[in-house]
């Protein structure tokens, strides 16, 4: 806490010890709910960020590398155990930062948890195997080896939960990693960091670089990074995989989304409700994962969104600290300008607002960023709203008539994150989670996600899956050792095979 009005001031964090920016450049961030300065930070350049991942490849290259993969898994739970015993404090900071409800904050970091808990036990049980050979004088033999550094580029709507998502992995798999937060949340990646000492992880193993789009650009162009995390919109993942395909690096992208929840005509209508509200005002529809379409079976149609908008006008907006608000602000004011400019041009373009639709009123909170929770119907399925990712409380509901018309309308988009489906009908759920070209399908919930559960996109929606057991192959290379037994003497131009 500074002795000014900022309350918080954040350095960079390169092995192990607070650094600020070499030329000395901060930025401020903006507190959602007053418009005021919230705090400061180290404005990275390249020569920032190529020190932190020089430190994170010297200690890859020395402790954190002759430590086994037990050892490492142990350091992974202890430091879950740390963010456990603060997150009530690192959520305080990300709240005040992005606006996000301080219950599912604190439940986020509480659930990180849960994903070094499952990729500390993960990381012995990475195992090589002995490949069987006609020659029986041949011993041939695999091991995986952690590619180095891994840079992970972080957004501003989850930054506790996304940053541990993205980095057990790559620790489990013996990968040091460099963090790039969002400018606009910045100050629990850096808590983390330095928890990440407290719980005897080598200084170094985890470092944190803040700034804008230029400190991202030079963490993937550093030559040592040999992998690049990245959790955003889909332009940006576009040139990062662009960037990073030039040096011939991998890179696991879970990118943007514009999931469809699926109402048929047998649906449980409570259960549904609630699914469609969780899915798109949740978090103000500031996910990657909400649910910003709805298709609702025609017979139920009018009635369903009659009762949606009844619940939806009737959520409490207000300050993420207040235990009686549902849904907080925007977390910027561009951000907002964005989310109503969409809504408008929808308008424009003949659909109907049945509400919502502008900025929300809070008393005591003249200068927040709150909008309205917004439902619009008749919106062209080839419409921006429809296409495109709003990432805000904004949903398009329109009906259906048959099973083959709403999989092809669910479908027809360029995204293909998640998906929703609402029945009673087994056949019916089953049919179409199998037509759903989407890398998660929920049938009767909504946000459900788990350690040892695959997430990830199809599409334009990602490359790569995080959690589960397969993600921390992606982290990780394969070797093949040959070993020839016999004492002969072999022909010196012939290859064996």
């Amino acid at each position: 806490m500074s002795s000014d009005t900022l309350a918080y001031r954040g350095t960079n964090f390169i092995g192990g010890k607070e650094v600020p920016a070499q030329n000395g450049s901060t930025f401020l961030s903006i507190d959602p709910l007053t418009g005021k300065a919230w705090g400061e930070f180290a404005q990275s350049s390249a020569s920032d960020v190529d020190a932190a991942v020089a430190d994170a490849h010297t200690v890859f290259e020395g402790p954190w590398r002759r430590l086994s993969a037990t050892g490492r898994g142990r350091l992974l739970m202890r430091w879950g155990d740390a963010i456990a015993e603060h997150g009530d404090r690192i959520a305080e900071l990300d709240s005040a930062q992005n606006g996000k409800l301080l219950a599912e904050v604190r439940a986020q970091a509480r659930a990180a948890r849960d994903w070094l808990y499952y990729f500390g036990g993960l990381s012995d049980k990475v195992q090589g195997a002995v490949i069987p050979l006609e020659s029986a004088s041949t011993f041939n033999y695999t091991t995986y080896e952690a590619l180095g550094v891994v840079g992970t580029i972080v957004p501003w709507n989850g930054p506790i939960f996304l940053t541990v998502m993205s980095v057990a992995p790559a620790l489990a798999a013996g990968n040091t990693v460099v963090i790039k937060p969002s400018e606009i949340s910045s100050a629990s990646a850096l808590e983390l960091a330095q928890l990440a000492i407290e719980a005897g992880i080598p200084p170094g193993t985890v470092n944190v670089v803040t700034g804008a789009r230029e400190t991202g650009e030079a963490l993937v162009d550093n030559p040592l990074v040999r992998k690049i995390i990245f959790t955003g919109g889909d332009a940006a993942g576009r040139a990062i995989a662009a960037r990073a395909g030039g040096r011939l690096i991998g890179c696991t992208l879970e990118l943007g989304g514009k999931s469809p929840n699926i109402i048929f005509a047998d649906a449980d209508r409570e259960q549904a409700l609630a699914g469609v509200l969780a899915g798109i005002f949740a978090g103000a529809g500031q996910g990657c994962l909400a649910g910003s379409r709805a298709y609702v079976h025609a017979s139920i149609f009018e009635e369903f969104i009659e009762r949606l908008v009844s619940r939806a006008s009737a959520i409490q907006i207000g300050s993420p600290f207040d235990p009686l608000t549902q849904m907080g602000p925007i977390a910027t004011q561009a951000h907002l300008d964005k989310i109503h400019g969409m809504v408008q041009r929808a308008v424009e373009g003949g659909a109907t607002l049945r509400c919502g639709g502008g900025k929300a009123s809070v008393d005591g909170l003249p200068k927040g960023c709150f909008y309205q929770p917004t439902i619009l119907t008749g919106a062209a399925p080839d419409s921006e709203l429809m296409r495109d990712e709003v990432f805000g409380p904004v949903l398009a509901i329109a009906p259906f008539s048959q099973f083959d018309e709403v999989v092809r309308l669910a479908n027809d988009t360029r995204f293909g994150l998640a998906a929703g489906l609402w029945t009673t009908d087994l056949r019916t759920a089953h049919r179409c989670a199998k037509e759903l070209r989407a890398g998660t399908v929920w049938i009767n919930t909504y946000r459900a996600i788990a350690p040892a559960s695959p997430f990830g996109g199809m599409k334009d929606s990602g490359l790569g899956r995080q959690n589960g057991i397969d993600s921390i192959y992606q982290y990780m290379q394969v070797k093949s050792v040959w070993c020839e037994l016999d004492e002969g003497i072999a022909d010196p131009f012939l290859m064996k095979v």
